[in-house]
């Protein structure tokens, strides 16, 4: 796994119900908390993380979508983050481990979590990810300039789709996928549009497989 990877964090009012959702297209399950209210999956490329939105200590809403990250070594992306201008990267310690947040184009507010061999109270999976599949995120309210600056400085190769700059910052859990979209459409449904196969999730969210 490389150093940063994108990793859309969605708040859920059913982790279990996001969680099949997610498996039954191609993700696979990492980390889960033995308490149920985190899972984190992986793709060939990208991940995407599930939260109770009840147990979110931040307010986080059932089907919210956050921008967030996973790396390796916090102390070097911030100094790497600090050298192109995103002065205001910290770190610090919460319960789960060493977290990085750091002030995005338009002030937004980035996490990046770091990788941790300590797995008190999770469940580690065997997890062997589907490389067909990438996370690619869609982001609206989003100035695709700076966006691609700043997601270069975090060192993501991962593509980013964007929609309308106008309006408040959001994030869809939009995929990637080289398996054959008629194939994934007989599994989970959903229609097919010229952006690809749109389905509802169990949130009641949009997203859409990019073929």
């Amino acid at each position: 796994m490389s150093d940063v990877v994108m990793r859309p964090l969605r708040f859920t009012a059913d982790v279990a119900a996001m969680r099949a959702f997610l498996e039954t297209l191609g993700l696979r399950s990492r980390i889960e908390s033995e308490r149920g209210g985190w899972v984190d999956m992986l793709t060939g490329r990208g991940m995407v993380a599930l939260h109770d939105a009840a147990s979110s200590s931040t307010g986080g809403q059932p089907g919210q979508t956050n921008l967030s990250f996973e790396a390796d070594k916090l102390d070097e992306l911030k100094e790497r983050l600090e050298q192109v201008g995103f002065v205001d990267a910290t770190v610090f310690d919460e319960a789960y481990g060493r977290v990085l947040s750091v002030s995005g184009p338009e002030g937004v507010v980035i996490w990046v979590d770091e990788r941790s061999d300590d797995l008190y109270g999770y469940k580690l999976h065997d997890a062997s990810p589907d490389d067909r599949w990438s996370v690619t995120p869609y982001l609206t309210g989003a100035d695709e300039a700076p966006w691609q600056r700043f997601l270069g400085a975090l060192g993501v190769q991962t593509p980013v789709h964007f929609g309308p700059a106008d309006g408040d910052f959001a994030v869809r859990l939009d995929l990637t996928t080289t398996e054959d979209l008629d194939d994934v459409q007989a599994r989970v449904g959903g229609s097919r549009t010229e952006s690809g196969l749109e389905i509802q999730d169990p949130d009641g969210q949009l997203v859409v497989v990019h073929g």
